[in-house]
């Protein structure tokens, strides 16, 4: 592990990181919108838990193939893109009702926790930028000459996970917060989520037409 001012900085560097819109925040913020902050934080979950294949996978070397390989990672890509690209249109086309507001976090979820949970993994685990961007950041902070570079790998990447999930959490209590207190009402809701859609959508487009890394292309 680093010293402690490596740590520290490590530490700030990932919650500042974290504090930057993405798509883990929109699922977040508009799961929370909807169904309250418990609903948003199953959702930290499940996108913590899809970081965490990410970490134990680039910490034994398999996130490096993909990092190296130009077709693993166009695989991957792809596959990310296609399930990013469902969820935003599953969130433009759905016909449920929201739930009545102001009381977001009495209501029932119009959508089941474990499937809020299930989505928020996949997004995480079939999108190939996560790994790479673990492998781009957290050995920054690992000395050359560690004796285990993996165990460091591993426990630089839980403990990013572990203060990006409590971050996670601050934004789904901060979405339900504003639910109550704004009152929105249903029609407005509705455009939230379809909102939310598009920008998911946008993602996996975005995803499906970024570059392989440049170690992975091909030399001619």
């Amino acid at each position: 592990m680093p010293d402690t001012p490596a740590l520290l900085t490590f530490i700030a560097a990932g919650f500042l990181l974290n504090l930057t819109p993405g798509p883990d925040v929109f699922y977040i913020v508009s799961h929370a919108l909807r169904s309250g902050a418990r609903a948003g934080m199953v959702a930290a979950l499940g996108i913590t838990a899809g970081c965490c294949v990410h970490i134990v996978a680039a910490a034994v070397g398999v996130s490096a193939l993909v990092a190296a390989s130009a077709t693993a990672f166009t695989v991957l890509k792809w596959v990310g893109a296609a399930y990013l690209v469902y969820v935003g249109a599953s969130m433009l086309l759905s016909r449920s009702k929201a739930p009545a507001l102001p009381d977001v976090a009495a209501s029932t979820p119009p959508v089941a926790l474990w499937t809020v949970f299930r989505r928020g993994f996949l997004t995480n685990t079939l999108n190939p930028k996560v790994a790479l961007f673990f492998l781009a950041f957290v050995p920054q902070f690992i000395a050359h000459d560690a004796p285990h570079p993996s165990l460091a790998f591993l426990g630089l990447g839980l403990l990013f996970n572990f203060n990006a999930l409590w971050v996670n959490f601050g934004w789904a209590h901060a979405a339900a917060w504003m639910a109550r207190r704004v009152g929105f009402v249903s029609r407005g809701m509705r455009w939230l989520e379809r909102v939310a859609g598009a920008i998911f959508i946008a993602f996996g487009i975005q995803l499906a037409l970024a570059d392989a890394p440049a170690l992975a292309r091909p030399q001619h």
